[in-house]
């Protein structure tokens, strides 16, 4: 029986704060839901031209005490991006900590506001190593 991806689903506890981090990350808002019943919002953001391949980010208007201070139950988003090094630069400059640099060129991870993990792959194999993330030591969990 063939299936097919969907999404992936993580709950936010800030919906803008959530959705700002994953702008950083290239991604944008392709659909939205609002449940005036549940009272729940529905976000949908993915990569330019890959619609299909969409986080769903769960917000629930009245908070959610029920969810877990490390969030390590989910494992990580993995994204490819076309440099590691700018990219990085980028979230930095914009205030994200980058917990485990891309020393070898190739893998960085970061998390989200609501501490995802996200996993940043070098599109193409590696870039060669260079400063300052060659020497950069890890920080925070990953």
């Amino acid at each position: 029986m063939p299936i097919k991806y969907v999404h992936t689903m993580v709950r936010v506890k800030d919906l803008d704060a959530s959705m700002a981090f994953y702008a950083l990350l290239g991604l944008r808002e392709i659909r939205r839901y609002d449940s005036e019943q549940g009272r729940f919002t529905l976000v949908f953001m993915a990569p330019p031209g890959q619609d299909e391949c969409p986080v769903e980010l769960t917000y629930n208007w009245d908070g959610d005490d029920a969810l877990p201070s490390d969030s390590r139950h989910f494992g990580h988003l993995a994204y490819h991006v076309d440099n590691i090094y700018e990219t990085c630069q980028h979230l930095m400059d914009n205030g994200v900590t980058i917990n485990r640099p891309p020393r070898d060129g190739r893998m960085a991870f970061v998390r989200s506001p609501d501490n995802i993990s996200i996993e940043l792959l070098q599109a193409d194999g590696s870039l060669e190593p260079a400063e300052p993330w060659a020497s950069m030591e890890n920080t925070g969990h990953w």
